[in-house]
């Protein structure tokens, strides 16, 4: 007996072609996200930053809470946030200052000690008798002074630059101002909209999230104390000048993650050149190397993992790709983000697979023998 064909769905292109549509329709969408995030890159990261100090200025915000009214506190922590670099500049500038004016008045002296150590040596003497080298040290050392004072050309070309910095800076304040005086209703806000089991996830999902955040500011600023005060330490033993200024550099450098600490170690090294080369110097470089190699794998990842309960290993590997990924930012943001991650994962976990209340570990089979008491 023949079989009877089926008869064709005549619906089943017109479903196919609703998927195909429906396909296309989420592709063109994924990429006008995309493209629209990359358009508002600069905001969205302006936004980013301003949640992030917002987070890390609660816990300063609730800790005056406790004597103070909330609005007063909040002002309180933002006019000491906008002091900071006004203290610091006050501090740093002036010697700094200094010192490149008796870099400059000293450098044709410097050139001309580097011209009686070269005749003294016989194979650099050779070279300066080929190339004429300090000689023409020497001329570009006496018009130096003539060419700082074009330095104000240049000063005026980065004018703009500076404008949207401020402006930058300005705008991050005002949105992290709006967000530690409002951020948490909004997120309560958002908590309420769902059922009653997933409002508890979401409150301590933020909660643990803001402390881990709080925590890593800490633990940062920990870090940068001690690297500043170790370095206070070394500078005055060496008798290099404005050791306090120097030391509050390397604070405020060792903040960044993996680049600060040797930038800082650079700048201070460049200015024991001028003050007990070569002894300074050399003692300030093995200091230097030696305590960056134990910060590093030692006191950084220990600190950040005791801060926001992440393995060091995640520490550095997160800061290894956040500075790859986004530079000095990423490299300052990778490892709250890698703890905000870890946090929302074990909270996801805790929520899908809830443990039962009152659970209570089963005992040892009847039959399993009690271990023999030591002799």
């Amino acid at each position: 007996m023949a079989a009877v064909p089926r008869p064709l769905n005549p619906q089943g292109p017109i479903l196919t072609m609703r998927m195909v549509i429906r396909i296309v329709l989420v592709v063109i969408t994924i990429l006008l996200t995309l493209y629209l995030v990359y358009l508002l890159r600069r905001p969205l990261t302006w936004i980013f930053i301003a949640g992030f100090l917002a987070i890390a200025l609660s816990g300063p915000v609730n800790f005056l809470s406790r004597f103070i009214k909330r609005g007063l506190a909040i002002a309180v922590v933002y006019v000491a946030l906008i002091l900071v670099p006004v203290f610091l500049g006050a501090l740093l500038i002036p010697p700094i200052v200094e010192q490149l004016n008796n870099l400059i008045n000293n450098l044709p002296q410097y050139v001309a000690d580097l011209q009686d150590f070269v005749n003294k040596n016989e194979q650099l003497a050779q070279l300066e008798e080929d190339y004429n080298i300090t000689a023409e040290l020497q001329k570009q050392a006496s018009t130096l002074p003539a060419r700082v004072g074009d330095a104000a050309g240049i000063l005026s070309d980065i004018g703009l630059g500076l404008v949207n910095s401020v402006f930058a800076g300005v705008s991050i304040l005002v949105l992290s101002l709006f967000m530690i005086g409002s951020g948490r209703n909004w997120l309560r806000w958002i908590a309420q909209r769902r059922d009653p089991e997933h409002q508890v996830m979401l409150n301590r999902l933020f909660d643990r999230i803001g402390n881990a955040v709080g925590n890593y500011v800490a633990g940062a600023m920990g870090q940068a104390l001690v690297a500043g005060i170790l370095a206070y330490v070394v500078l005055r033993i060496l008798g290099v000048p404005y050791a306090g200024s120097l030391a509050v550099i390397i604070f405020l450098l060792d903040l960044v993650p993996l680049v600060g600490a040797t930038l800082g170690a650079i700048l201070v090294g460049v200015i024991t050149l001028f003050n007990d080369f070569p002894t300074a110097t050399v003692v300030w470089i093995i200091w230097s190397i030696v305590y960056q190699q134990v910060e590093n794998n030692v006191i950084q990842p220990r600190i950040q993992a005791r801060a926001v309960q992440v393995h060091p290993f995640v520490v550095l590997v997160s800061v290894l790709f956040g500075s790859t990924l986004f530079g000095v930012l990423g490299a300052l943001l990778a490892i709250p983000v890698a703890a905000a991650i870890q946090i929302s994962v074990i909270e996801y976990n805790r929520f899908r697979n809830p443990e039962p209340i009152g659970a209570v570990q089963a005992p040892p089979p009847p039959d399993d023998p009690a271990p023999a008491p030591a002799t």
